[in-house]
């Protein structure tokens, strides 16, 4: 809808909406910008406080994703006038436990009377102007890591039918807590701070894999970029259930929406079961990154990612833009 609008015309917006990116980036100096995003939205999981983590980790996800260091936050709460008041004080204590890792601090927040509870923050953070990873600057040759599995959709999906095992969800919430901090910072360099940083890793795009799944997060990149992209489906990594949950029908919404817009654009070289087409598209909830990095300095950033303990796969290339977009082979 923002589109439809009459743009303002800033030349200090360095990545606005029209951009399809993670988050908005604004130059306020010469070596320095501004990094801002906005997320929140309702439970996926039963406890309070996880649930206030996931929202902290999902809302930070977009400052990493644009190679930015997050700075302050403020919460945004819609909860119901009746309900139990000790339950959004845990809500807001596990956000905040994320923001101090994240060593984002919290300054304020807006809260409104709602009949169903939602929770996230707005986000700001800095970054080099030089230095902003957008998801326009994917290379034909490059490698694509990812660096999180998938599967928090469909799992959350069968966590409200009540038919989601204990391992399963511990798996996904573990997922879902854990900040992209440390891809970033691996990313940026040991000395990433507002005034740039000293990188050993060519990487020339990136995104976070979120709601729109890993083929819609995936478009938008090779998109943005004009190069196309393949994808090893044996590479794909599934979190503990995730494939039963689609076996027995555990289907979001939102797996099923972004099936219908983006599988136009995919095309299927390989043999894939059922169930791993459908993972391709399941929305993810504070997912990994997606990381378009020079060949030469994939196999070291993976390697030092794995040794960080993330479970990140070299999942895929990019190509010279061509017909389909994405290949899954």
């Amino acid at each position: 809808m923002l589109g439809k609008l009459a743009r303002q015309h800033d030349h200090n917006v360095l990545v606005g909406f029209d951009r399809a990116d993670d988050a908005g980036v604004y130059q306020i100096a010469p070596d320095q910008a501004l990094v801002q995003t906005v997320d929140f939205f309702t439970p996926v999981v039963d406890d309070p406080y996880t649930f206030g983590q996931i929202a902290a980790t999902n809302a930070l996800s977009d400052v990493y994703a644009m190679g930015g260091k997050p700075l302050t936050s403020l919460a945004l709460v819609c909860f119901p006038d009746k309900a139990d008041l000790a339950i959004l004080e845990r809500i807001l204590a596990g956000g905040l436990s994320k923001m101090i890792e994240a060593g984002c601090t919290v300054i304020g927040g807006h809260s409104i009377r709602d009949d169903e509870t939602k929770f996230g923050y707005a986000v700001t953070g800095l970054v080099h102007p030089r230095k902003v990873l957008a998801n326009s600057g994917a290379k034909p040759g490059d490698a694509l890591i990812l660096t999180k599995r998938l599967g928090t959709g469909v799992i959350s999906t069968a966590i409200k039918k009540g038919k989601a095992k204990a391992a399963w969800i511990d798996a996904a919430v573990q997922s879902m807590t854990t900040l992209n901090k440390i891809p970033a910072e691996l990313i940026a360099g040991k000395n990433h701070n507002a005034h740039g940083f000293n990188s050993r890793y060519e990487v020339h795009g990136m995104t976070d894999v979120t709601g729109f799944g890993l083929i819609g997060h995936a478009r938008e990149l090779a998109l943005a970029s004009n190069v196309s992209l393949q994808i090893f489906s044996e590479k794909i990594a599934a979190l503990p259930g995730a494939l039963d949950c689609i076996r027995a029908g555990h289907i979001p919404g939102g797996l099923n929406a972004n099936r219908d817009f983006a599988e136009c654009v995919v095309g299927y070289e390989a043999e894939i079961s059922p169930e791993l087409k459908a993972l391709l598209f399941d929305p993810q909830t504070a997912g990994g990154l997606l990381i378009s990095i020079a060949e030469k300095n994939s196999e070291e950033l993976l390697l030092e990612l794995q040794n960080a303990a993330i479970p990140a796969r070299h999942i895929g290339n990019v190509t010279e833009s061509q017909k389909p977009l994405i290949r899954i082979c």
